[in-house]
Formats: structure tokens, sequence, C-alpha cells
């Protein structure tokens, strides 16, 4: 399975919009940036389609070293957090359907 990478995003869109290289490059990184903009400010960012991300914040707690055992506090911190649409989910479940379903046809 291949990562996906900002270059990779770039050529999509430069295949499918039909915008150079350079445009569809600005165009990526305009949406991510606002995008990272809006999640820095505490703001819900949801995608249609796609799913929504969201700032979860964490607040103080006790934790434990593994090795040790001994108690640690864990400080307060934001987390980001993302739950695909239902669009996205069904989409991945009827690919891997799909994909399970032809792979076993011939173990019957």
């Amino acid at each position: 399975m291949d990562t996906v990478t900002r270059s990779t995003l770039v050529e999509k869109i430069h295949a499918h919009v039909g915008l150079s290289r350079h445009d569809s490059s600005r165009v990526l990184e305009t949406v991510l940036e606002q995008v990272s903009e809006q999640l820095s400010q505490g703001e819900t960012v949801k995608l249609s389609g796609f799913g929504t991300f969201s700032v979860r914040r964490k607040s103080e707690r006790v934790g434990r070293n593994p090795k040790t055992g001994v108690e640690v506090p864990i400080l307060p911190r934001a987390v980001l957090v993302f739950r695909p649409s239902q669009l996205l989910r069904n989409r991945l479940n009827n690919d891997k359907v799909m994909s399970l379903g032809h792979d076993q046809q011939g173990d019957d």
C-alpha cells in the first residue's frame, strides 16, 4: 500500500482539474492551510462526503511509567479527532467486502 503525499495530491489535481502543477500546488496548500488554521483556533472542519476534523481537549490525568510503575502526571493537551462520513465508511467497507468476496469465491 502506497502513502499519498502532497506531490501525489498535486498530480491528481493537475490531472483532474487541468490546472498547472504550480497552481495545483497552490490550491492544495491553501486548502491545507485553511484547515490547519481553523483547527488551531479550535474550530471543527466538516468536509461533506469525507468527514469531520475536530479538536478535543484532554484534561490532566495520572499515567504510569510502564517500566517502573511510577505514577506520572500527563499534562492537558489538545488532540485531533477525525470522524469519517457515512459515505466514506460505506465506500471503504464496500471496497473491502468487494475485494474479500472476490478473493474468497474460489475457496468454497
